[in-house]
Order: C-alpha cells, then sequence, then structure tokens
C-alpha cells in the first residue's frame, strides 16, 4: 500500500471517530435536558385538595328487643307471655375552636302483655332531650348553658292482683275499671324542664363534671289526679285552708286545688362518664345532684342513670340499665303502710332492665 492510500484510510478513521464523538454529545446533551425537566416537574409545587371541614359529628343508634314465653301443659305453672322495647339514642355535637353545643335525645317505649291480665301493660317510657353550649375559659374548664327536658309519652298504671268482686278478670274492660289500677304518671304529668348555668370541667376524654349554682325550672303535672302525689304547691286561692274540696268519693282531695307547674331555683351537679373500652362494649353513667333554693334546699334530688351495651354480633346486643330516683316531692304508695301513710311517703325508686335483641348504628365521621 503505497503512502497515499494510508493517507487516506486514516483520515476516514478519523472522520468516523469525530462523528461518533459529536452523536455521543447531542445524546448526552439530550439526557441532561431530560434529566433537567423531570427536576423542574418534581420540584413543583403540587396543589393539595383541601377538604372541607366538618364541625359536626352525628350518630343515631336504634334498639329494638322481643321477648316470649309460651307454656303447654307445664307442671311448675306459669303465664304465656309477649314483651317488646324500643330505644332510640340521637346525638349531635358540634365543635369548632373554643365552642362546641352537644345536643342528645334519648326515647325509651316497652310494653309486656300476659296471659294473666288479658291488656297490654306498660314497661318502659321516656323521653330525655338535652342540650348543652360552652365556651373553653382554659385548657380543661368550659363556661357553660344547658338545657334539659324529661317526660314520658302516654299513662302509666299501677295495677292490682285481682279485679273488684263480681268483674270478670278475663274481660280486658274490668282492669280498666278505677278499682283495678291507679295512675302512676302520663305525657308531661310529670315533666321536668331547666336551664343551667355554670362551668364545665373535663379533666379526661370520658369524664365530664358540670356545676350549675345557676339553675331555674318547672316540674309539670298537667293530669289533676297526679299533683298532690308529686307535691305540687296549691293555688293562691285554697293557700291556708284546712278542708280543701273533695271529689265525688269524698276522701280524695279534688287536684284542681293545685298548680300545675312550679318553680324551682337552685344549683346542679352532674357527673357524666362515656367509655367506650372498644367497639363493642360501651359504658354510660349520668349522676344528677340537684337542691331547691326555694324549697328545703337540704333535700338533695338525685338521678342516676347506667346503661352498659355488649354487642355480641354485627346487629345484636346484650344491654344492661339501671336507673335509681330519690325526690322528696315524689309520694309514693305502698299496700305495707297504707294505714300510717296513706298519701304514700318519699321512697328510694329502683329500675333495673336486662335485655338482648337488635341494634343498628347510623353515625358520621367527624
Amino acid at each position: 500500500m503505497n503512502r497515499k492510500a494510508i493517507i487516506l484510510s486514516f483520515g476516514a478513521l478519523f472522520a468516523a471517530s469525530g462523528a461518533l464523538t459529536a452523536q455521543d454529545i447531542e445524546l448526552t446533551d439530550a439526557q441532561k435536558a431530560a434529566a433537567e425537566a423531570a427536576v423542574a416537574l418534581q420540584s413543583t409545587p403540587k396543589q393539595e385538595v383541601k377538604q372541607k371541614a366538618r364541625y359536626w359529628t352525628n350518630s343515631l343508634k336504634t334498639t329494638l328487643e322481643f321477648g316470649q314465653t309460651s307454656l303447654t301443659n307445664w307442671a311448675a305453672g306459669g303465664y304465656n307471655s309477649v314483651s317488646l322495647k324500643s330505644f332510640i339514642d340521637a346525638n349531635a355535637n358540634y365543635k369548632k375552636n373554643e365552642i362546641f353545643w352537644d345536643n342528645r335525645l334519648q326515647l325509651d317505649y316497652g310494653f309486656l302483655y300476659s296471659a294473666d291480665k288479658p291488656i297490654i301493660q306498660k314497661t318502659d317510657d321516656r323521653i330525655y332531650l338535652e342540650s348543652k353550649w360552652g365556651y373553653q375559659a382554659k385548657d380543661k374548664l368550659y363556661y357553660s348553658a344547658s338545657f334539659s327536658f324529661k317526660s314520658q309519652f302516654s299513662n302509666s298504671w299501677e295495677y292490682k292482683s285481682s279485679v273488684p268482686e263480681g268483674m270478670d278478670p278475663d274481660d280486658p274492660a274490668s282492669w280498666r275499671d278505677p278499682g283495678s289500677r291507679t295512675l302512676k304518671s302520663g305525657f308531661l304529668s310529670p315533666a321536668n324542664t331547666n336551664l343551667a348555668l355554670g362551668l364545665d370541667y373535663k379533666p379526661l376524654s370520658w369524664f365530664t363534671v358540670n356545676f350549675a349554682p345557676l339553675t331555674g325550672g318547672f316540674t309539670i303535672v298537667d293530669d289533676p289526679l297526679l299533683r298532690q302525689s308529686y307535691s305540687q304547691p296549691l293555688k293562691k286561692e285554697y293557700e291556708g285552708v284546712t278542708d280543701l274540696p273533695k271529689l265525688d268519693d269524698g276522701t280524695t282531695v279534688d287536684g284542681n286545688v293545685y298548680k300545675a307547674a312550679k318553680f324551682e331555683f337552685g344549683a346542679q351537679l352532674k357527673m357524666d362518664i362515656k367509655v367506650n373500652v372498644n367497639d363493642n362494649f360501651s359504658y354510660t353513667s349520668q349522676i344528677l345532684l340537684f337542691s331547691d333554693y326555694l324549697d328545703d334546699p337540704q333535700n338533695i334530688r338525685v338521678n342516676w342513670d347506667n346503661r352498659i351495651d355488649w354487642k355480641i354480633a354485627r346487629f345484636f346486643s346484650f344491654s344492661i340499665t339501671t336507673n335509681l330516683i330519690y325526690d322528696d316531692n315524689v309520694l309514693i304508695k305502698n299496700d305495707k303502710d297504707l294505714d300510717r301513710y296513706p298519701d304514700g311517703k318519699q321512697r328510694i325508686q329502683f329500675k333495673e332492665s336486662l335485655t338482648f335483641g337488635f341494634v343498628y348504628t347510623f353515625a358520621s365521621k367527624s
């Protein structure tokens, strides 16, 4: 190979290597541009979707409990019976910054039918509404104002063991005779309302103490037949009268001589406990103490309610409730000492209920 051919070969090889080097440089620049674009995209601030603030938390719990007993040729004795009980617990709570507003409505109603009395007997009946507004004063202390209303839906009767002589015990009308039963309560008979101004102390998430030194309200007894039993005051024109007008039987005082409503003003102490051990077990308790400045303030009115709910399956629960009441103004008659206390006397009232039934809860996320 002559010198000219060698020079041409080296020239071609050099040109080819130069072209490859230029291509490599171009590819590197493209890669750099792509990398820089990716970095720019990553560094661009992301636009976050803001969720609308929710200040309300709502829930509705419904319970329906059913019981039935059927006996056929049962040597030990007993009566066929059917019972039904319902319970509704509705909550609507508001919380924003230092302000809260809690609302709760509880409704109970239940009845029993037993073959020994061919009538429906009421076992549970309650309307309870509570509303509380508060403004945070310090870390766990709130100024508060609360309103409550308590009554029942329908009349409650206490039935005697038998109907009057000459009446048919298998006839429902016999058990509706005044000689077979005694009226104990009714709608707005009684009813209690109060407005309480004070302080809320919340040392724990599940425990609240409310002290309201300014608490005013009314005890209402709409039915004249029940006003004496609930110690309603006499109307002004009958104050000081020793011989009050009687009903037709000549022994019972005419209830119209008493006022339908009595104003109360005093101090209230209330403690609430709401413990959710887990999703299936909960315990609630409320203790309420009230002293009336206007009428024997040393006699403290006591209301203590407890409820245990154990959810044993998706739609079934086991519940225990207790209610304890002591009210110096409520006179309760007892056949054992009717001779000593014909108008009745103050007594501790206690009710306990153990039930199993269907439960469903509607709730909104907070």
